[in-house]
């Protein structure tokens, strides 16, 4: 084996499931024992003294990083803080030893706490999903692709095979039909809004990758905030997904674009057109007419879908409702019950100079209370254990049915993370394809 191959495959080792996990976990018992050992003398109460100190510095830890992703909720689950709370109390332990230590006892409790301090974060790294391989580490993020390809390395315009509603009914699959699709970056400007958006992550089909090419239905998706496109093909799982649905269709699948709806990692313009900048314009308007023209889909609405998680699921039910002719099929996975920066007044100021009217005429719950929309289909997923976004997706599914929407609620196991919305968009697939028409 070459070393260039070697490292590659080191580089996409993943840092997130299998053996990575066992190995961070048999590291952190291994520096938990070396730990006490070294500290064994008199340890009953520095032991105590560490674990009740380390208590107040993981409350402060979990209270910044409440702070810093506001109004988002708690990004890590409960057992990411007992991770942190061990790490410390191992820290704090050590350093409570070291000064009556030998100088053996004292490296070895030194490099002891380094290993569960590195166990734990690979254990908080594995929930969060800010890592996902060795070579992520290092800057090297895993391409977002299943095949990879340049977008102009995809064929251009074929003949096309426009086939009846469902799809499936007539559809043959060709021989050369590749076995999964492909996904490449796309720069979709914006051309109307002026929105500065980065660049969209596009999946394409094995059906559009044929000649006679099928003419498929459209998903739009967007990602949570903070976050890029390419979050939907990590945590999300988007392509495997997609890719998966294909497998049982003939290759049929939507085509999924994938949008900058943030313009940059932590911003905020909550899909609005605001002072924030023209998101929703952008997306609905400069994103459709970028793929109209550039791809060959269908051109009917009824074929067309819009969804996300968190930040991306308040923006589905959003443009859904401001733009029903364009998006009557959404997917809110963990979204909000209104657009927010944190609270209700500060966002009212920062979109529209605190004038509640301008707000309400674009705020979907308070649209939902003055107009019926029957033309509009969705469905609302919440993470059962999300007590932030759960109960607002509880209130928008209430306004939602009661302004004539064919929608659905329910939930899933876990909370506001990769895995829940991961899981909804592969619940979700065959729902989609039914309702843009692609099968019966």
């Amino acid at each position: 084996m070459q070393v260039h191959e070697l490292l590659s495959r080191i580089s996409h080792l993943s840092l997130e499931h299998g053996r990575a996990q066992v190995a961070l976990t048999v590291a952190a018992l291994a520096g938990i024992g070396a730990a006490l050992a070294a500290t064994a003398r008199r340890a009953g109460l520095p032991i105590l003294g560490a674990a009740a100190a380390a208590v107040p510095v993981t409350g402060v830890i979990a209270g910044a990083v409440w702070a810093a992703y506001r109004p988002l909720p708690n990004q890590l689950p409960p057992a990411g803080y007992v991770w942190i709370w061990l790490a410390v109390a191992v820290v704090a332990l050590a350093a409570l030893r070291l000064r009556n230590a030998g100088t053996r006892r004292a490296v070895v409790a030194a490099v002891a706490s380094a290993v569960v301090a590195a166990a734990a974060a690979g254990q908080v790294n594995a929930q969060l999903g800010a890592f996902p391989t060795v070579g992520s580490l290092v800057g090297h993020r895993p391409q977002a692709v299943v095949a990879p390809v340049a977008f102009g390395d995809v064929p251009g315009f074929q003949p096309t095979v426009q086939s009846g509603v469902p799809m499936d009914s007539d559809w043959t699959r060709p021989v050369r039909t590749p076995r999964s699709g492909v996904v490449t970056e796309v720069d979709i400007p914006g051309a109307e809004s002026g929105f500065p958006a980065r660049p969209a992550v596009l999946y394409l089909p094995p059906a559009y990758l044929t000649s006679p090419r099928a003419v498929l239905p459209v998903m739009v998706m967007i990602a949570g905030q903070p976050g890029r496109p390419q979050d939907w093909f990590s945590s999300g799982r988007l392509a495997s997904t997609v890719d998966a649905y294909a497998a049982r269709h003939d290759g049929l699948a939507p085509v999924v674009v994938v949008v900058d709806a943030l313009g940059s990692q932590d911003a905020n313009p909550l899909c609005l057109d605001s002072a924030l900048g023209n998101a929703a314009t952008y997306v609905a308007h400069d994103v459709p007419a970028w793929i109209e023209q550039t791809l060959q889909v269908s051109h009917d609405p009824a074929q067309w879908a819009i969804g996300g998680f968190s930040y991306g699921g308040t923006c589905s039910i959003q443009l859904a409702v401001n733009y029903p002719q364009i998006f009557p099929t959404f997917l809110d996975f963990l979204g909000q019950d209104e657009p927010s920066l944190g609270d209700h007044a500060g966002t009212v100021a920062a979109t529209f100079a605190g004038d509640e009217r301008a707000f309400a005429a674009v705020n979907p719950v308070d649209l939902l209370k003055t107009r019926q929309f029957p033309e509009l289909t969705g469905v609302f997923v919440a993470g059962a254990t999300d007590d932030e976004y759960r109960p607002q997706q509880q209130r928008m599914f209430a306004a939602a049915r009661a302004a004539g929407l064919n929608v659905r609620y329910y939930e899933l196991p876990g909370g506001h993370e990769g895995a829940t919305w991961g899981a909804a968009l592969e619940r979700e697939m065959d729902w989609t394809g039914r309702q843009l028409g692609l099968t019966s």
